[in-house]
C-alpha cells in the first residue's frame, strides 16, 4: 500500500476517548471449547490478546460490545441447512461433530457447543451481548442502534472468525461510515492463508490495521 494512503487511512480511523466502542465477536463455547463442532484451535490463541484490550476498555469506561451467534431452530435460516450443519439439532443419542447435527449454538444448549461466551472473557453487567443469527452482525440485531445511543463512530474489531463473522461484521461496519480498526493478532480463523488474504483486503478498502500492542498503547492514552 502506498505510504500516503497508509498514514492518511491511520490519521482518519485513529479511535477517539468517548466515540470508541470494543467489539468481540462470537468468543463462544461452541467455537472454543475442545470438543465442540465447530472448535477454532486458534481462537484459544487470541483469549490473552482480547483480554488486555477488555481490561484497558474497562479502565478508560470505553463501552464492551459483544455478540453471540445463535441458532434457531425454530426459524431455519441458510446458515444451518446447508451452510452449517452443525447447528441443527442433534438427534437423541446421534453422534456429534463437524459435519454432523450437534445443536451448536443452540440456545438452552449446554456443553462444549453452549452458546455461551467463554468464562476467560466472561462479560460484566454493564457490557452489552448482541444475539446474532446471522454472520453479519448487524442483520436482525438491534447494534445499529446500541452504536447509535452511545454515540459511536469508532470500533475495535476482535474475535472469530476472521474470514466469516468477523469480515461480514467488518465490512458491514465500514459501509456504515464507522471507523474501524481491525486487530491483527486478536482475530483468529483455521487456516492462516485466509487471515492473511481477508487483512489485506480489509487494509485496502474496509479498516485500519493494529497488533494488540498498538491498540493498548492508544486506548491508555484516552483522555
Amino acid at each position: 500500500m502506498d505510504a500516503d494512503k497508509r498514514d492518511r487511512i491511520d490519521e482518519m480511523l485513529q479511535c477517539r476517548a468517548g466515540e470508541t466502542a470494543l467489539l468481540v465477536i462470537d468468543m463462544q463455547r461452541g467455537f472454543l471449547d475442545k470438543g465442540a463442532a465447530l472448535e477454532v484451535p486458534p481462537g484459544r490463541v487470541i483469549i490473552p490478546n482480547i483480554q488486555q484490550l477488555i481490561a484497558a476498555c474497562r479502565m478508560q469506561q470505553t463501552p464492551i460490545i459483544f455478540t453471540r451467534f445463535i441458532y434457531d431452530p425454530e426459524q431455519p435460516t441458510l446458515r444451518g441447512d446447508p451452510f452449517g450443519p452443525e447447528h441443527l439439532p442433534c438427534p437423541p443419542g446421534g453422534a456429534t461433530g463437524f459435519g454432523r447435527p450437534s445443536s451448536n449454538c443452540i440456545p438452552g444448549e449446554e456443553g462444549v457447543n453452549s452458546p455461551v461466551i467463554i468464562s476467560e472473557l466472561m462479560p460484566h453487567p454493564t457490557d452489552t451481548i448482541i444475539d446474532a443469527p446471522q454472520y453479519d452482525k448487524f442483520i436482525d440485531t438491534e447494534l445499529q442502534q446500541v452504536l447509535q445511543g452511545m454515540d459511536i463512530q469508532y470500533l475495535i474489531i476482535t474475535g472469530i472468525l476472521t474470514d466469516i463473522c468477523v469480515h461480514t461484521t467488518l465490512c458491514a461496519a465500514s459501509m456504515r461510515n464507522y471507523r474501524v480498526t481491525a486487530v491483527t493478532d486478536a482475530v483468529a480463523t483455521l487456516w492462516p492463508n485466509i487471515q492473511d488474504a481477508c487483512l489485506d483486503i480489509w487494509q485496502r478498502k474496509f479498516a485500519r490495521l493494529k497488533t494488540t500492542e498498538q491498540m493498548l498503547t492508544e486506548i491508555n492514552s484516552f483522555q
